[in-house]
């Protein structure tokens, strides 16, 4: 599958050997979910050897890259910075609810609210936020 490169890409870096495991879920959780590329640290770089030095990958036509960060940093993600994704029934926001938000944090249950009749938002197990929201 090629995917010309956009302009503006959503970049996720993980913390610790993480990467793979993300990527191969988010991509699970879409019909059209792929890895497109993938290269790992080879076993000459010590600790890092296995963990994703670059991959990229595409969920619900969106191109998203990742890595597993080289060296250990004070910061994560935060939920001012979400994947927004509008579904297009009851079961898919349902589905896609129940999936990412196993292990994670719910920020805002999934409801009822003034701008949208099923609207929910979270963090996943891996530290990334979603809104999801019924069309």
């Amino acid at each position: 599958m090629t995917v010309a490169a956009p302009k503006i890409t959503t970049f996720l870096m993980f913390e610790g050997k993480q990467a793979e495991a993300a990527m191969n879920f988010y991509v699970s959780l879409f019909a059209d979910g792929a890895i497109l590329s993938m290269t790992h640290y080879g076993p000459e770089s010590g600790p890092l050897a296995r963990q994703v030095q670059h991959a990229t990958f595409t969920i619900a036509g969106q191109r998203l890259m990742c890595i597993d960060s080289s060296m250990p940093h004070d910061f994560g993600f935060t939920p001012a910075v979400s994947l927004y994704v509008q579904c297009d029934t009851a079961e898919e926001i349902d589905r896609l609810y129940a999936a990412l938000s196993e292990g994670g944090g719910e920020l805002m249950p999934l409801d009822s609210y003034g701008f949208s009749a099923k609207f929910g938002w979270l963090t996943d197990r891996f530290g990334v936020s979603w809104q999801l929201n019924l069309a």
